[in-house]
């Protein structure tokens, strides 16, 4: 069967492993007309739905979060799910110095090792202007929609990072942080749930930013996606910490920047440079900038998105 456009999002079902995950979707299983297919994934169940436009939307359960066992994972994604246009993996955010609720969406990758997963930016921003207009009409005045930098959770799992780009559909992580609490809102559950069918909402073209310097989380980042009076999204975001360990300020490391760019899936429009990052590094990113022809800008110039020069 033909379909217009199609999605793909994964859920470890095991509440030992990922509090958010099966939350989600029973919310799925319980509020959408669900078909379990015929055959399995790793002996899980595999659910389709299609919307009123004719896009396929499958729910897949997994034993484990994916990106915990890709030694196992990416070979049945290369056998199954290849030609999809996008898939997220649905979890959990954590961390001692975590912030609190939060519903988040960032792409895949290790910044430090220089390997990328493909990103797509206006898929992104579906995904954070969903969870924010609802967030908004559900009343859930004390969490932000936020993203977050470039990672991949396989990292702590000691997992082979140059399994990162060997599927080639661009991978989203799609979370609830960072406490029980939060985890088991039933009303964040709700909007991380509803806006996996937002994946597709707007087809538009969107002006596309690398962001490089900076925090785990910057609130001016997450800001201008969400602004729905701007449409600008991310490709990638590569905080300082990352930068400085991957020694991106040396020449013979700028090819990584650029295997960067080439991973996603839409032209640069601009490559925002936060202050705190040392002339070094910038040096290696306004070099790239030369090289695409695109301008760079201070992070601070995101809180005035109409006089950004990308237009």
């Amino acid at each position: 069967m033909n379909y217009n456009k199609k999605a793909v999002y994964f859920f470890c079902t095991d509440y030992e492993r990922d509090e958010v995950a099966p939350r989600v979707l029973n919310y799925l299983k319980n509020n959408y007309p669900l078909n379990l297919r015929d055959y399995k994934f790793d002996n899980k169940n595999i659910y389709d739905y299609i919307d009123e436009d004719n896009n396929l939307f499958t729910y897949v359960e997994t034993d484990k979060v994916l990106s915990y066992d890709y030694d196992k994972y990416i070979p049945l994604l290369n056998e199954l799910f290849t030609d999809y246009d996008v898939a997220g993996v649905v979890n959990w955010h954590g961390g001692e110095k975590a912030p609190d609720k939060i519903l988040t969406v960032h792409s895949t990758g290790d910044v430090v090792g220089g390997v990328f997963a493909p990103s797509n930016p206006l898929y992104l921003r579906n995904l954070m202007v969903s969870m924010e207009k609802n967030r908004i009409l559900n009343n859930l005045e004390d969490f932000k929609v936020m993203t977050e930098a470039t990672h991949w959770t396989g990292t702590i799992r000691d997992g082979d990072i140059n399994l990162i780009d060997k599927y080639n559909v661009p991978l989203f992580d799609i979370e609830i942080g960072s406490t029980l609490d939060s985890w088991s809102n039933e009303v964040a559950v709700k909007i991380l749930a509803t806006s996996l069918q937002d994946v597709f909402s707007d087809e538009d073209p969107v002006k596309t930013l690398l962001l490089t310097g900076g925090m785990h989380f910057e609130e001016t980042f997450s800001n201008v996606i969400i602004d729905r009076d701007y449409k600008i999204s991310v490709g990638h975001v590569l905080p300082s910490q990352w930068l400085v360990q991957g020694e991106y300020d040396k020449d013979e490391n700028y090819e990584l920047l650029k295997k960067c760019v080439k991973s996603i899936d839409s032209k640069i429009d601009g490559i925002v440079i936060h202050d705190n990052l040392k002339s070094a590094y910038k040096n290696q990113i306004k070099k790239l900038a030369e090289e695409l022809d695109v301008p760079t800008f201070k992070h601070k110039k995101l809180r005035n998105p109409k006089d950004l020069p990308i237009w």
